[in-house]
């Protein structure tokens, strides 16, 4: 078992169990412009921040709407799932507070705007559980660098090597080990044909949380 005093997750596919929401987003954004989503898209926007993925879909695609309008839409297309429906993966919670029990600090580091995790969290009753948060529209990186990491470590007030991130994708695990943290690779549906190119790179990996509560 891992040692840490800080606990950094992520939220789509980590804490959240909300993939789902965002692989019916990209369906209907690109039907509404003609096209099927490409099947390197969600691959390539990976661990970028939430502003980044539509300057990149803006640019990709030569798009003529704004950053601004595209975040907009997409913020219309998913809040509504978010604030009412998007649960927690099975025994977040009782691992949260299993670590809070240890004395664990605990932070949100994610690429998801506030405008949508925090909702979801609260509806699901475990936001107060978190100490800091931090998000990569903030770092102004993605994940790979660290940077998002680094902020909420920062913000917790304990060294990078006491911490340990939850990530669910490669980029997440890269940026734990470039921010000199231990990093876990949670499984998720999702992530399921990138496992074999990050497992190895991960301090471990978790199927289920319920695997981990004493």
């Amino acid at each position: 078992m891992l040692t840490f005093t800080a606990a950094l997750f992520d939220m789509d596919g980590t804490i959240l169990d909300s993939m789902g929401v965002w692989a019916d987003v990209d369906r209907a954004f690109f039907k509404l412009r003609g096209m099927e989503v490409p099947e390197d898209y969600a691959h390539s926007i990976s661990g970028l921040s939430f502003r980044q993925t539509a300057v990149y879909t803006k640019e990709r695609f030569n798009l003529p709407e704004s950053v601004d309008e595209i975040l907009d839409e997409w913020n219309e297309m998913c809040e509504k799932e978010y604030v009412n429906n998007v649960p927690l993966k099975p025994d977040a919670e009782k691992y949260l507070l299993f670590l809070k029990k240890k004395g664990v600090k605990l932070a949100v580091a994610t690429a998801l705007p506030e405008r949508l995790f925090k909702p979801a969290l609260q509806r699901n009753g475990v936001y107060h559980l978190f100490d800091a948060f931090a998000s990569t529209d903030e770092a102004g990186e993605r994940k790979s660098t660290g940077k998002v990491y680094l902020l909420a470590a920062d913000r917790l007030h304990v060294n990078p090597s006491d911490c340990c991130v939850f990530e669910d994708i490669t980029d997440g695990i890269l940026g734990a080990k470039a921010a000199g943290m231990k990093a876990v690779l949670v499984k998720d549906w999702a992530n399921e044909k990138s496992v074999k190119e990050s497992r190895h790179l991960a301090d471990a990996y978790l199927e289920a949380y319920g695997e981990w509560i004493e």
